[in-house]
């Protein structure tokens, strides 16, 4: 009895011992991650010249966005009409909504293409409110380095998000307060009428982003993200691995007729969006209700890192062992 008694305690205390690492792992590793961002200055700006291209057509908006970011991220100078045409050919098969063409790329397409082409971070946002839009979109964008998409014109069509400054490190505290964003249009060059678009890289206060970045709207039918701010945000791997992933929705049907959307003032180009593969709540209390679709787990539920699967899985080896030794001594000669 006393034998099987120490046995015992030796199989929870190995049990216990590997947890425990694995469990510590986590938030080390998210550590290591936070500590690898670049130093903070009071904002973060990753525009480039030469990063920077107008869309070829009045419908291609998100795929010259995707271009822009591609060359971004990627450090490419491509500005060809045959790439955006790639992009929005496969974005348009992917929409949630069978749109017209003249209708172009919704969110869940326009998320896809992001996805697909540049990294797998990116998911789609629908916020309840403007400024938790606001912030965790630049929370992501500062924990990720990388872009986000913004929908503006209600839907009608769509920028890119390459910096801004705070009051504060996102990545480090919820206390901020946005002060500008630099953001940037593919209608440049095509078009600049009623701010639709400016110059690249331009800066503006976040209450003139307002008039921008407003709630989606497609008049002609209903649509999950109606009265909802739409972006892209790359959701860092900590916060992805948390969530809960929503599979990709069937396309749903069109009416047989619809016209093509023109509020004013607005572009004369698509309505861009992107894809719902899954939806991340922001891990601010104070973002929560930014969420439109699955719920997620506390960023701080991450999953254990090499070094904590390691040591459990060693501490198995060892209880088996054991308990192997511990018979074959008990067994009659």
């Amino acid at each position: 009895m006393a034998s099987r008694l120490r046995l015992h305690s030796v199989v929870v205390a190995l049990m216990v011992l590997g947890v425990g690492v694995a469990w510590l792992e986590g938030p080390r590793r998210a550590e290591a991650e936070s500590a690898s961002l670049p130093e903070w200055t009071g904002g973060i700006n990753l525009y480039r010249n030469g990063t920077f291209t107008t869309q070829k057509s009045w419908l291609w908006c998100t795929a010259a966005g995707v271009q822009i970011v591609r060359n971004i991220v990627d450090r490419k100078t491509d500005h060809s009409t045959s790439g955006q045409r790639r992009y929005f050919n496969w974005m348009r098969a992917r929409n949630r909504y069978d749109l017209p063409l003249s209708a172009g790329v919704d969110p869940a397409g326009w998320t896809a293409g992001l996805r697909h082409f540049v990294d797998d971070r990116y998911r789609l946002v629908s916020s309840r409110t403007f400024d938790s839009a606001l912030r965790s979109a630049v929370k992501r964008l500062r924990l990720t380095n990388l872009p986000v998409a913004l929908t503006v014109s209600h839907g009608n069509h769509g920028w890119i998000l390459t910096g801004f400054r705070a009051t504060a490190d996102p990545a480090k505290t919820t206390s901020f307060t946005v002060t500008s964003v630099r953001v940037t249009g593919p209608l440049y060059g095509l078009q600049s009428k009623n701010g639709y678009d400016m110059a690249p890289n331009t800066k503006l206060t976040t209450a003139q982003l307002k008039r921008y970045f407003t709630p989606w709207k497609y008049a002609p039918m209903a649509m999950v993200w109606d009265g909802r701010y739409v972006s892209i945000q790359p959701v860092p791997k900590e916060v992805r691995a948390a969530g809960v992933a929503t599979p990709v929705p069937s396309r749903v049907a069109s009416p047989s007729a619809v016209a093509s959307p023109a509020p004013s003032p607005a572009p004369t180009a698509n309505r861009s969006l992107g894809p719902a593969f899954a939806v991340i709540a922001s891990d601010d209390p104070a973002e929560s209700e930014a969420v439109a679709a699955a719920p997620s787990m506390p960023s701080s539920a991450v999953s254990p890192g090499p070094v904590g699967v390691l040591v459990a899985a060693g501490a198995v080896a060892v209880v088996l062992m054991t308990v192997l030794a511990y018979r074959a001594r008990r067994r009659p000669v």
